[in-house]
């Protein structure tokens, strides 16, 4: 299922416009998509080698722009380090961007911000990244290693006979790629005792999967349910969410973008 991100900006606009409590969050997110998308042109427009070694300082330089909405418009809490960054020397963004690379934590916005519309582009284009998953490693992204940000659910067309396919959405690159239904993405777990499913009627076509027996979770965005999600935002729409799962005692998989 393709996503440009036009069509992203779009649904993050469309769910602001609802008024619930997530409305501030998804009007940051909104912006934060128009500077990714403008890192993504810049970069496709100037053509990445393919090496984040060698391209890591064209990316922090295409990320300028970002670094300045969120330092003018931000969250408090990241307001002070997009002015701190915007203040540092190459050097300094150079680190930032190659230790997210290789470590890939989700507690790093700035880095993993820039890094996405370049890790997209460059899977995208059929370039080759570092960080391939290891063999057999099939609940990570095969272009590039990253971890699951959430599952997509088609209800129409199902395979398997398990009611639904489904896909996983890379945290880094944004690729997605196939994944057996009725398995822990964390731990592979396939006991379906211990997989749990939350949802709320505010948000029906969202809901959280969960492990007992590594704890972990992610949301999954059914896209046969409501054919006008865009999986990467209605996960963040579905904020309550997540607080459900913390209350519950699960850990996320992968934070997205915004911390949740």
């Amino acid at each position: 299922m393709a996503e440009t991100w036009d069509r992203r900006i779009r649904r993050a606009e469309e769910l602001t416009v609802g008024g619930g409590p997530e409305s501030p969050l998804l009007a940051f997110y909104a912006r934060l998509l128009q500077s990714q998308k403008a890192v993504y042109e810049s970069l496709k427009n100037r053509g990445p080698s393919g090496s984040i070694e060698d391209d890591v300082l064209q990316i922090a330089q295409s990320g300028s722009a970002l670094l300045h909405d969120v330092a003018d418009d931000g969250p408090d809490q990241l307001v002070a380090e997009a002015r701190t960054l915007l203040q540092s020397d190459d050097s300094t963004k150079r680190d930032l961007l190659l230790t997210y690379w290789s470590d890939r934590s989700d507690r790093n916005f700035f880095a993993k911000a820039l890094l996405q519309p370049c890790a997209q582009w460059l899977a995208t284009a059929g370039l080759a990244t570092i960080g391939q998953r290891p063999a057999g490693a099939d609940n990570r992204c095969p272009r590039c290693g990253g971890a699951p940000q959430l599952s997509i659910l088609e209800t129409t067309g199902a395979v398997a006979g398990d009611g639904s396919s489904r896909q996983l959405l890379c945290a880094t690159c944004l690729a997605t790629w196939p994944f057996r239904r009725v398995v822990c993405p964390q731990c592979g777990e396939e006991d379906e005792r211990k997989l749990g499913y939350f949802q709320s009627t505010a948000f029906e076509h969202v809901r959280v999967d969960a492990c007992d027996s590594c704890g972990r979770y992610l949301k999954s965005v059914d896209v046969g349910r409501l054919g006008l999600a865009v999986p990467l935002v209605d996960e963040v729409a579905g904020a309550s969410l997540d607080v459900w799962a913390l209350e519950h005692g699960y850990q996320k998989i992968e934070l997205n973008l915004l911390g949740l």
